[in-house]
């Protein structure tokens, strides 16, 4: 690994260990203060971010994070490419965000290549607890992620995903001028 990238995942190791070990406050300031650090952006930037300790990423710093934004405990997001969250976006606990990617050919993975692809959450969207999000997944204004599913694709604005292998399987009228997308299990 480059020499900046062991350093870039150290200081965010630091800064981790600090938040984690970081008692909490009434008015979160100080926790929000280090997720600027980890995050690299002013504090100002991220209104109304609360994430439950313990948080666990690779370097902090591809994480782009819009305001009003709350995960529950034990969040994981492996940010070897930039993970963009959207407004109004809740996470239960145990959430996975997983850009990072391996070839599935023995000897690619014995090269050392690694691949990463970026991930968004769109505005509004609410991720049950125990999802994991995989590399190159874009999920729309308005998702739901049913807890334990395991998504692999990319869903429209207005999708819910309630399964481990996620589908989509229908679109039907929920609102005038809303389609919801519903995905079911095989």
């Amino acid at each position: 690994m480059q020499p900046e990238l062991v350093e870039a995942r150290q200081r965010a190791r630091e800064i981790m260990y600090r938040y984690n070990t970081s008692p909490p406050t009434r008015d979160g300031r100080e926790r929000r203060e280090m997720l600027a650090e980890l995050f690299c952006v002013p504090v100002e930037s991220i209104p109304n971010v609360y994430i439950e300790p313990p948080l666990y990423v690779d370097f902090g710093s591809n994480i782009k994070v819009a305001s009003d934004f709350y995960a529950n405990y034990n969040t994981t997001i492996l940010d070897c490419a930039t993970v963009t969250i959207g407004k109004r976006v809740l996470f239960g606990p145990s959430v996975s965000l997983y850009p990072a990617t391996h070839g599935i050919s023995v000897k690619e993975r014995q090269s050392g290549l690694e691949r990463a692809n970026e991930i968004t959450i769109g505005d509004d969207c609410w991720i049950g607890g125990g999802a994991n999000i995989q590399a190159g997944v874009t999920l729309g204004q308005g998702c739901t992620v049913g807890a334990g599913a395991v998504v692999t694709k990319s869903f429209p604005d207005w999708s819910v995903s309630a399964s481990c292998s996620p589908d989509v399987r229908s679109l039907r009228l929920v609102a005038p001028g809303v389609s919801l997308s519903v995905i079911l299990r095989d």
